[in-house]
């Protein structure tokens, strides 16, 4: 098979898809960013939100572009050279961050490559992701229901388009990041979600209990503190 035929075979998109889908930037940039193992910090997840908690404000906008970047790439270059080469580039990269065969299928949540994905089959569905995101993050500082409800709204704009292969597509990439976000449903529900620049207690994710959604929370005092800690002195007037 020539490159020429290579190209304009469809699935060769779902594999490069899957394996540039695959590459974990969160954590390549964490490292390089000389923080460590991200999925040691917050959630465990290896995402913009939790990359923001181990890494900072820099480190996540970087892991932010090349996650959705990884998606839009791949569906850009597959529409130019195959016939239904960006849907299953699409696929593949979305499948790849999700379930990258570098960490034995255990990655991110999807929303950032998502992105990526929606602005490179439908601009118009890419900004109604990012319009709900940022107005629902805006209103309730809810990462995670703000994700939620603009994977929800996206694929309502290919399919009233009438682009059903798009639509579709971005309608079973809402499924996976529902189910990715599980125990964040059962937490919103509950109360327990925290907020965009607030710190908490802990959520039961992994280091959760040290690391908060601004950065670090401060260490919770012993009782070998208290005891330490000088009485107050008398009071005057």
């Amino acid at each position: 098979m020539s490159g020429t035929e290579l190209l304009a075979n469809p699935w060769f998109w779902f594999a490069a898809g899957y394996l540039a889908g695959s590459v974990p930037f969160g954590l390549l940039l964490t490292f390089l960013a000389g923080k460590g193992d991200v999925r040691k910090v917050g959630s465990g997840n290896i995402g913009t939100t939790n990359v923001l908690r181990a890494a900072g404000k820099g480190t996540a906008a970087l892991t932010l572009l090349f996650d959705a970047a990884k998606g839009g790439v791949i569906v850009w270059l597959g529409s130019r050279y195959a016939l239904g080469g960006d849907i299953l580039g699409g696929m593949g990269a979305f499948l790849g961050h999700c379930f990258p065969i570098f960490l034995l299928f255990r990655g991110g949540k999807g929303v950032a490559t998502y992105l990526g994905i929606a602005l490179a089959l439908s601009p118009a569905a890419g900004l109604a992701f990012a319009a709900v995101w940022l107005l629902t993050a805006f209103l309730v500082r809810l990462s995670s229901l703000a994700g939620l409800l603009a994977s929800i709204a996206a694929p309502i704009v290919p399919l009233v388009q009438g682009r059903w292969d798009a639509g579709l597509l971005l309608a079973g990439m809402t499924a996976i990041v529902i189910a990715k976000h599980e125990a964040n449903i059962g937490r919103l529900i509950r109360g327990e979600e925290p907020k965009i620049g607030a710190r908490d207690e802990g959520t039961g994710d992994a280091g959760s209990d040290t690391y908060g959604d601004d950065g670090f929370d401060e260490p919770e005092q012993t009782s070998d503190d208290r005891d330490t800690e000088p009485a107050p002195g008398p009071r005057l007037g």
